[in-house]
């Protein structure tokens, strides 16, 4: 679904936030710098709003059938804090009304907020209640474009692509917590009054040592002197300040040895869960109708593009490189040489600020030659 001309007609720009003045647009542009000027997305704006938008496919479910979804964007504003993430949505949803409150079946993409949140979403909806992925996936921070791709399998595995490369993937069992777990503690165990979980114990053969007691853990100082102008009358007998005694080693503990009873850390036994029910078609999402995007940007200027549903691994990845594949190498030297220019511009104005300095300076010097001649 690329963004061409015509977007209008697939795609409907939600009235969420607009009764409070909090809706954001969306404009159809190349953006700023691109390898083919007429290859347009559509890209957020203005700042500090949110955004929605969706577009309507026909119904189906992925059940029996890989899933893909796949999307380029790119932060041209490099977004320090907003999403970049896609929805997917089932049944029927009034897409002038879309939101965030509005439940989804998939949101995948990335999400970048400050230092500490650089990630890529994979949220799951399983039985009205949405699952975030249980791993790190770090999302990509420049200003150039790139392409997010979700597959689902239906052996409940996934992979989670980015320019076309495996970032990470894995189990739908194991890395959500969808399920509840097959095994866990038995609750009604209890530790045997016999068990014996001291990894070390005092050694029953060492003894203290003759006189160890009498050890003071302070002795005067030796090398203090008595003040010249001390007087025993007046300030009584001079005595040495303390200091800590370096052959004291604190209260005598015995040595500790390995405990020949240690049966090691109790742990409770597990047993069969009796919560958890198999459900081989996790994989499965039913009445998939809408596809969209729903953010928050605190600086626009996200360009999204190349929106794609199928069900084909190696064709998703055929046609990220027929689209930003082709383009990328372009696109990259249009954003190095805009932001050379940029960067000659700022030397420019500096350049001009110190000879509008010079000027300043000029007309003093006539005044004193005008002065010097009257």
């Amino acid at each position: 679904m690329p963004c061409e001309d015509g977007w209008e007609s697939r795609w409907v720009i939600s009235d969420w936030k607009k009764d409070v003045g909090a809706a954001g647009e969306w404009i159809h542009t190349a953006g700023r710098w691109n390898g083919d000027p007429n290859d347009k997305g559509i890209q957020t704006y203005p700042d500090s709003k949110f955004f929605a938008i969706s577009a309507r496919f026909p119904e189906f479910s992925n059940k029996d059938n890989t899933l893909v979804i796949q999307f380029s964007v790119k932060h041209e504003q490099d977004l320090d804090c907003g999403g970049g993430y896609i929805k997917l949505l089932s049944g029927d949803v009034d897409q002038s009304k879309f939101g965030g409150d509005v439940p989804y079946s998939i949101m995948f993409g990335p999400d970048i907020c400050g230092y500490n949140t650089k990630k890529v979403h994979v949220i799951l909806n399983y039985k009205d209640k949405n699952h975030a992925i249980e791993k790190d996936i770090k999302c990509e921070t420049d200003q150039l474009t790139h392409v997010y791709t979700l597959i689902i399998k239906p052996d409940n595995t996934y992979s989670v692509l980015i320019d076309n490369e495996e970032k990470q993937s894995g189990s739908l069992y194991k890395d959500w917590k969808m399920l509840p777990p097959k095994k866990i503690k038995d609750p009604n165990a209890k530790k045997p009054d016999d068990w014996d979980d001291k990894e070390y114990i005092d050694d029953p053969e060492d003894t203290k040592p003759e006189g160890y007691d009498d050890i003071p853990s302070e002795i005067p100082d030796s090398s203090a002197e008595k003040p010249e102008d001390w007087d025993d009358e007046e300030d009584g007998e001079w005595k040495a300040p303390l200091i800590p005694n370096p052959e004291y080693l604190g209260p005598w503990k015995p040595k500790k040895i390995k405990n020949p009873d240690y049966k090691g850390k109790w742990k409770a036994p597990m047993i069969n869960n009796p919560d958890f029910e198999d459900d081989p078609e996790l994989y499965v999402f039913t009445g998939l109708k809408y596809v969209g995007f729903e953010l928050w940007q605190v600086k626009a200027g996200s360009l999204f593009d190349n929106v794609l549903v199928c069900d084909d691994p190696e064709y998703a990845k055929k046609f990220a490189d027929e689209t930003w594949g082709k383009n990328k190498e372009a696109e990259k030297n249009a954003f190095d040489e805009s932001k050379k220019s940029k960067n000659d511009e700022q030397e420019i104005d500096g350049d001009d600020d110190a000879e509008d300095e010079d000027d300043l300076d000029e007309p003093e010097d006539d005044i004193d030659d005008t002065h010097d001649e009257l």
